[in-house]
């Protein structure tokens, strides 16, 4: 046998077992580390940020949705990309088809999956029913949400996927 063949078929020692364990926890250790920190600062998007407030505020929500559901009210939006921005134009027409006026309307679009990019939409009434908005926005998927409000009380809510190209 030659002196390297003789230096490689003997066995580690106990020190040699204890650092070669030390050097690989450390190297795990260092990459959850990095791991869990890229998780924690890159993720932004929460639905919802107290589980047990949304859940007592369900009952409300389903009597709203019932009542607004007994109105008939025709709320029509169309948003569209115009350059950078989105255009949100809305029509809300009572049940026999007569613009409701005196509303306080609001918008809002929320990125589905980082809520660091939602954007509240500021609306202008620009005829009694219809309202319009602009907001920058890039391309993509997003949830518009539309709110009409009388004396300060929501009456209408309105929340749809769409994809500004």
């Amino acid at each position: 046998m030659s002196a390297t063949e003789n230096a490689c078929m003997r066995p580690l020692t106990g020190r040699a077992v204890l650092l070669w364990l030390i050097a690989f926890f450390a190297t795990i250790s260092i990459v959850n580390a990095i791991m869990i920190r890229a998780a924690v600062t890159t993720f932004g998007g929460v639905e919802t940020k107290s589980a047990y407030q949304a859940g007592r505020a369900f009952t409300r929500e389903v009597e709203a949705a019932r009542a607004q559901d007994a109105r008939h009210w025709q709320v029509k939006a169309n948003v569209r990309r115009s350059g950078n921005e989105a255009l949100i134009e809305i029509d809300a027409r009572d049940a026999a088809g007569k613009p409701l006026a005196g509303f306080v309307a609001s918008a809002a679009l929320h990125h589905p999956t980082d809520a660091r990019a939602d954007h509240v939409v500021p609306l202008s009434e620009t005829a009694p029913g219809r309202f319009n908005g602009t907001v920058a926005a890039a391309p993509g998927q997003w949830d518009v949400l539309i709110d009409l409000a009388r004396d300060g009380e929501r009456v209408f809510r309105s929340r749809n996927r769409v994809v500004l190209r």
